[in-house]
């Protein structure tokens, strides 16, 4: 570890605070007279796998830019493991892995070749350099074709190869914007595998996305962005508890009668409800055990019904309620 990070480590354990990776204080962005990015705001603690979840146009990845000292900005300020980040402050760079949603390769290398030239822009031992790139390949699940040509991969294996470059150094905090963009669903889980072994390992993740049952599955905090901004941060659960949906119940009925429809218009916390024989689909208010409230209708009025489904809200429910649109557009 560099001294300036252990007097950053020593001066929080003094005052009992978690570490700060990034900190962003009210970042602006502009091009012209549009605001990219509008006081932003960012706190990322190590250890976390942090998501930016927001539609295409939000600005996240004008904000990773900011962060990485890849843009200028025009107010604000921005500091990585307590220091002041800039163009050229390469001690800390030395410590980030980048990993773009636009892959970044050489196509005259071979996967083990494109590893070890991109660790080698950090490592300068080989033989220690030697061993990261063999790590990286079986990190990444490369072995079979570390003598392949980028050009010869799959989408989902140029993914990994795209990774592998940008951990294959060990970095502490690793940035990935959409690595899972136009890849298959088995990749995509291998990716998102991949992501949750690199924390387990000590790394610190910030991971932007629009896919918001990525940012669900493997995300310890959340920030949803729109427009520049951050207007909601925390966990999934604590997110999902700031809006007021609650459960989305789906059952089968057939020939429903339209006065049970109306009874169960006027059940409490039933915010609405639409049946396409013999759909019945019910949205509720957050409340406690809405689903058994349903089912013990159907009980007392005799009514049969078939599968029946309860979902929970998810953060795209959330995104919707606290902007007014939907989360990808």
């Amino acid at each position: 570890m560099i001294e300036a990070d252990k007097r950053y480590d020593n001066d929080n354990e003094a005052r009992g605070v978690k570490n700060l990776v990034v900190k962003v204080n009210n970042l602006v962005k502009r091009y012209g007279d549009l605001i990219a990015l509008d006081h932003f705001n960012l706190d990322v603690n190590e250890g976390e796998i942090f998501g930016l979840l927001g539609p295409n146009g939000s600005g996240k990845t004008t904000a990773i830019n900011c962060i990485l000292a890849l843009l200028k900005y025009d107010k604000g300020t921005i500091e990585v493991f307590g220091q002041t980040m800039s163009p050229d402050a390469y001690s800390i760079k030395q410590e980030i892995g980048i990993i773009m949603q636009n892959v970044a390769v050489f196509n005259e290398l071979t996967v083990q070749e494109n590893i070890n030239y991109f660790c080698g822009l950090y490592i300068s031992d080989k033989k220690r350099r030697t061993a990261l790139v063999e790590e990286a390949i079986e990190f990444v699940g490369l072995h079979d074709f570390r003598n392949f040509y980028p050009r010869k991969l799959s989408g989902g294996l140029l993914r990994r190869l795209n990774i592998a470059c940008g951990i294959a150094h060990q970095p502490k905090l690793i940035i990935l914007d959409e690595p899972t963009v136009a890849v298959d669903p088995q990749s995509r889980n291998n990716i998102l595998e991949g992501i949750q072994k690199l924390n387990r390992r000590g790394a610190t993740i910030i991971y932007t996305s629009h896919y918001m049952e990525e940012v669900e599955q493997i995300c310890t905090r959340i920030a949803i962005m729109d427009r520049g901004k951050i207007i909601a941060t925390g966990t999934k659960d604590e997110l999902k508890s700031m809006i007021n949906a609650g459960e989305k119940i789906s059952a089968e009925i057939y020939a429903l009668e339209a006065a049970h429809i109306d009874n169960l218009k006027q059940l409490p916390y039933i915010s609405s409800l639409e049946y396409h024989d013999p759909i019945l689909l019910i949205k509720s208010e957050r409340a406690k055990n809405n689903l058994g409230v349903v089912l013990e209708y159907f009980r007392a009025e005799n009514i049969p019904y078939g599968r029946i489904y309860c979902e929970l809200p998810t953060l795209n429910d959330v995104f919707l309620e606290i902007t007014g649109k939907q989360l990808r557009d």
